[in-house]
């Protein structure tokens, strides 16, 4: 992975942390993006001790806000020349409805509207890139979810398990339909499931006995960035580090196209 510039969201602690430790180790420039200052100079600090890589660096950014999202977009562009690895990890569970800045439900707003106008906006700096790595953490809990477009911001009704497993596959119907948009560009797109791992993300406490910890979580992150064979695998879905099914929802393009109109307009309609 030397030379190669890789961005990673939520990368403070968790999944995120061990990626970049991991990409880090393997000798490439990481850039952390965190909303907290103080948490990401942290991690940085001890990524550059614990690694020997000098080349971390740190842009804060917070995702629930796309104004935001955008001088994260111009910020990344400015001081980075090349873009080799976009891996969107940031993630969060509400156990309440919440709202993001724009007034979206938080984790529609942070799994799946910052990821594609983050990506968007990056376009053509992985083009330029090529051979380049887009890289979506989803989660398995989409296969327990659907798009109800009559309730996208789950505002009728409202269950953490229901909005974040609607959110995670939200993110991999955008995977599919960018994946099918750069086919032949050099710009791989793929999704994985990390496995349930032990964050600050907020899991449910049933979950405990299954737990995993971020250091394992994040190995099918890094596989997918760095691994030779996946030069040109694009638009699959990835668990324990090997290609997998995603849900039959997933792939229903009708779906998908329709979801992407709606994001767009959503995403033009603020700032």
């Amino acid at each position: 992975m030397k030379g190669k510039t890789c961005v990673i969201t939520g990368a403070n602690s968790g999944i995120g942390l061990e990626t970049a430790r991991g990409l880090a180790r393997l000798g490439a420039r990481v850039v952390l993006v965190c909303r907290d200052a103080r948490k990401g100079e942290a991690a940085r600090h001890e990524l550059i001790a614990a690694t020997g890589n000098g080349q971390i660096s740190l842009l804060v950014a917070d995702l629930a806000a796309l104004d935001s999202v955008r001088q994260l977009a111009r910020d990344i562009e400015a001081s980075y020349p090349r873009l080799d690895v976009l891996i969107h990890n940031a993630g969060l569970m509400a156990k309440q409805r919440q709202v993001s800045a724009d007034g979206f439900e938080i984790q529609l707003a942070v799994h799946h509207l910052a990821p594609f106008l983050l990506t968007e906006l990056l376009l053509d700096r992985l083009r330029h890139s090529a051979p380049a790595r887009v890289i979506l953490v989803s989660s398995m809990l989409h296969k327990f979810a659907r798009i109800d477009f009559d309730d996208l911001q789950c505002q009728r009704k409202y269950s953490t398990l229901r909005a974040y497993g609607q959110s995670k596959l939200a993110m991999l119907h955008y995977t599919y339909d960018l994946a099918e948009r750069l086919r032949g560009s050099g710009v791989t797109v793929n999704a994985l499931h990390p496995g349930a791992v032990a964050t600050n993300i907020g899991m449910p406490e049933w979950l405990a006995p299954f737990i995993a910890t971020p250091e394992k979580g994040a190995r099918t992150s890094i596989h997918l960035a760095r691994a030779p064979e996946l030069e040109k695998v694009t638009g699959k879905y990835f668990v324990g580090c090997k290609e997998a099914k995603s849900s039959r929802r997933s792939h229903d393009r009708a779906i998908g196209k329709r979801l992407l109109a709606v994001t767009e307009k959503l995403c033009s309609g603020v700032g």
